[in-house]
């Protein structure tokens, strides 16, 4: 069996996650937040928009994290992000970060946002 090494560009894979927390490039951030190409930030959540849309133009995925299980996000967040180009996956927080990790190494123009896990 061949193993590769994963290579990220411009971007910080998650590389694990705890109660209220991520840990991103090494650094342990307080949950939610948002990450990607350019860089961890504080996310308010669903209440917090503009936050998200600074995404536009700059990835084509953005992978949010519902915490512990799938749930649905409001969808008047959806349609806005939809509306300025960018596609909206929903999943369980650890399921994004798996998800994220993998089209990141790919070079994938994608982005993650985060509600904390229990």
């Amino acid at each position: 069996m061949r193993l590769n090494e994963v290579v990220y560009n411009d971007a910080e894979p998650v590389e694990g996650y705890g109660p209220g927390f991520f840990r991103i490039g090494g650094k342990k951030h307080a949950a939610p937040l948002v990450t990607g190409y350019s860089g961890t930030s504080p996310w308010g959540g669903y209440d917090d928009a503009d936050t998200l849309l600074a995404l536009a133009g700059e990835v084509d995925v953005l992978f949010v994290g519902t915490g512990d299980d799938i749930a649905h996000i409001p969808a008047q967040l959806r349609s806005t992000l939809e509306d300025k180009g960018i596609g909206v996956e929903v999943m369980s927080s650890p399921a994004a970060c798996r998800t994220y990790n993998v089209l990141l190494s790919e070079g994938r123009r994608v982005a993650l946002a985060l509600l904390p896990v229990k």
